[in-house]
């Protein structure tokens, strides 16, 4: 994926889903759904994702590969990650809600947008929803994880033909944020 996983946008979108669930709680895929889909709508309407989260075909749909590292405790920014939510079974609570400064009002409208609705939907409606994606469809990998080509979540969501130029400015995007990281 040409984007760059932004932790600090993450964290902020899932505090925004969160806020509204009951007890700042919710299951882990309902909340990685809803976030998917938002970065799908973000993509339709932008050309640019929310969090930037490399994105998998798992068999309940498609998967923010990072987010879910970070819900299962396996991510290498845990410490962060943790400091506003807690995975309790299958949920992910809310311990502190994050600020938004980092997403722009498109952003949060997209978000709240996707979980309004979809809140009379239960999370095996959502997966359903999923498993309609083309760029789903394409990638089904049965019981196991595949890897979903950026270029075709841009064709499912009507912008195949901007693609080259979408692909060629995240990567100058990422570029220039390892040039002003200073990581090779």
């Amino acid at each position: 994926m040409a984007y760059r996983f932004n932790l600090a946008k993450t964290i902020q979108a899932a505090g925004i889903l969160l806020r509204e669930a009951p007890g700042g709680r919710m299951t882990r895929m309902r909340l990685l759904k809803l976030l998917y889909i938002a970065d799908r709508e973000s993509l339709r309407e932008t050309g640019r994702p929310i969090t930037g989260d490399k994105v998998v075909a798992m068999e309940n749909g498609p998967v923010l590969s990072r987010m879910y590292d970070c819900i299962k405790g396996a991510c290498a920014e845990l410490p962060t990650w943790e400091r506003f939510f807690v995975s309790e079974g299958l949920d992910v609570r809310m311990k502190e809600p994050p600020e938004v400064s980092e997403l722009s009002r498109f952003e949060i409208e997209t978000i709240q947008a996707v979980s309004r609705q979809r809140a009379d939907k239960d999370e095996w409606q959502i997966v359903e929803e999923t498993h309609a994606f083309p760029e789903w469809i394409q990638n089904n990998p049965g019981k196991s994880s595949r890897p979903i080509p950026f270029e075709q979540i841009l064709a499912a969501v009507g912008r195949q033909s901007q693609a080259d130029s979408i692909l060629r400015e995240a990567e100058a995007r990422a570029e220039l944020a390892r040039l002003l990281e200073g990581t090779p």
